[in-house]
């Protein structure tokens, strides 16, 4: 099988010849293919090479066009500092929406023109021109709590949900829209996968999580199911309390972060929903060794079961071990 027929297999809970291979690499595979990460946030040809590179040398199943948060708040007119060989950060103290009569004047960027939404564009396309007959696509979006504290500020938005519940269903409006369109540019590119991040709402809580974020992602994630591609939900931090909100999402991957174990998603959530994940990417896969990163991963897959896929609990870390990498690869090739 093709690593593309790998995933839409497993996601139709069909037989597969070995599991799948997911795990998130961006600075890894800046650093692998050469390249500072700077030019990896900006230029979609420094990323789609990257990808390739990094797919090509480990065994991945997929290639993806995740860079950092910070692409749709840069092209909306939010603050970033960049760096050399790190993310992009969005600057929290100067929140593009600090005043929340701003968003009534806030317009979606032309996707047509230049910037970074653009640029995520081309890199799916590129990406798909390159890798599409064999390998996954996966294109990314903010999730609505995501988006809206890179808009509003993480720490303003969460007392907006005490102090003006209307103002928060209209900023989560506004963000579903616009990550709608924006899945949208990328499958028209040849993404055949969308990847969600939703990091903000993993400190929510379950009230606020199940009241005001879970009905927006299953908004988004439903409308992204209707351009044909399935969806791929992350969420950044401890996520046991929300983790039976977030098997409700519609998401065809759970990708889980590794404070929340297997087992626990596993009994919240139905049998055939498909876990991914979830070894601790720092103690376990970075500063491991081969065979303590195939011990871990066995208990991971002891606990999702076979409606499962390889990876790391976030994002594989620079500096980890090649051989460490290539045990998550011979862990995925031997078990189906």
């Amino acid at each position: 099988m093709t690593g593309k027929e790998r995933i839409l297999a497993k996601l139709r809970g069909e037989l597969t010849d070995s599991l799948p291979l997911m795990p998130i690499t961006m600075m890894f595979a800046a650093d692998l293919a050469g390249a500072r990460y700077g030019e990896y946030a900006r230029d979609h040809r420094v990323l789609a090479e990257s990808q390739v590179t990094v797919a090509e040398r480990f065994g991945f199943d997929y290639v993806s066009a995740i860079s950092d948060p910070a692409r749709e708040a840069s092209d909306l007119g939010a603050t970033v500092e960049w760096f050399d060989n790190q993310p992009p950060a969005i600057v929290e103290s100067r929140a593009l929406l600090d005043k929340k009569s701003k968003l009534e004047g806030l317009r979606p960027p032309d996707l047509a023109a230049s910037g970074r939404m653009r640029d995520r564009v081309e890199a799916v396309r590129l990406l798909a021109e390159r890798t599409g007959a064999t390998l996954i696509v996966e294109g990314w979006v903010e999730g609505p709590c995501a988006m809206s504290a890179d808009l509003r500020g993480l720490n303003t938005l969460m007392l907006d949900f005490f102090d003006d519940t209307p103002f928060v269903e209209a900023l989560f409006e506004f963000t579903v829209r616009l990550e709608l369109e924006f899945a949208r540019a990328q499958v028209e590119a040849g993404a055949t996968l969308i990847g969600v991040g939703d990091a903000a709402a993993s400190l929510v809580g379950p009230k606020l999580y199940l009241e005001h974020v879970l009905p927006w992602e299953q908004r988004l994630i439903a409308a992204i199911h209707a351009l044909g591609v399935p969806v791929r939900l992350h969420i950044c931090g401890n996520t046991k309390r929300v983790v039976e909100g977030m098997g409700r999402t519609g998401a065809d991957i759970i990708d889980l972060d590794f404070p929340t174990p297997l087992g626990h998603a596993r009994r919240a959530m139905a049998e055939t929903q498909v876990l991914l994940g979830n070894i601790d990417p720092v103690r376990e896969l970075r500063d491991g060794t081969p065979a303590s990163v195939e011990a871990a991963l066995t208990e991971c897959y002891r606990q999702a079961g076979p409606a499962y896929i390889v990876g790391a609990g976030c994002e594989v870390p620079r500096g980890t071990p090649y051989a460490n990498l290539e045990a998550m690869t011979r862990f995925a090739r031997s078990r189906s």
